[in-house]
């Protein structure tokens, strides 16, 4: 089965995201508005379990932290996504180095750590520059506090839902 890691922002901010999403996302309807720690990648439901224990050691090695999101940007000339970038701070950073090494399942990540909310994508290269502009002139910063990360697995329709879900900081 396909699993990953992520964060879901606040609600406010998960709203504000989606009434672009449902627009220029395609996979609007497939995962709601997160923070990517750690890409797709398979595991047996035995290999999960210690994953999962894995991953309750890095919640507790953690505490929450403050999450910026500071302007909207795009991976071009890479590929036609717009994303309001997350301001990368030491404690995302932290969490997403300890579940993309080489001793941690799956290994590292093929792709540099760009903490973002994908607001569209697979945009033809017009809608694309059209989309970006009219984001650019708005104000989309935000500051909130973030708690937990969650494991979460594929559905056979490619959705994504929660596995379990993980409190940062020293259980109580």
């Amino acid at each position: 089965m396909n699993y990953g890691v992520a964060i879901f922002p606040s609600k406010q901010l998960q709203d504000k995201v989606n009434s672009y999403r449902k627009r220029y996302d395609p996979n609007y309807a497939l995962i709601s508005p997160h923070i990517t720690l750690k890409y797709t990648f398979f595991a047996t439901e035995v290999e999960i379990e210690t994953i999962a224990e894995q991953l309750k050691n890095i919640a507790k090695s953690h505490k929450p932290f403050k999450l910026n999101v500071v302007k909207p940007s795009t991976f071009q000339p890479v590929n036609n996504t717009i994303f309001f970038k997350v301001e990368l701070n030491p404690e995302l950073e932290s969490l997403h180095k300890e579940m993309n090494h080489a001793d941690f399942f799956g290994g590292p990540s093929s792709y540099a750590f760009v903490p973002h909310i994908t607001i569209g994508q697979k945009l033809s290269d017009d809608e694309h520059s059209d989309v970006l502009g009219q984001i650019r002139m708005l104000d989309v910063t935000h500051e909130e506090e973030v708690d937990r990360f969650h494991l979460l697995y594929q559905l056979e329709n490619g959705s994504w839902t929660v596995y379990e879900t993980f409190r940062l900081g020293e259980e109580e």
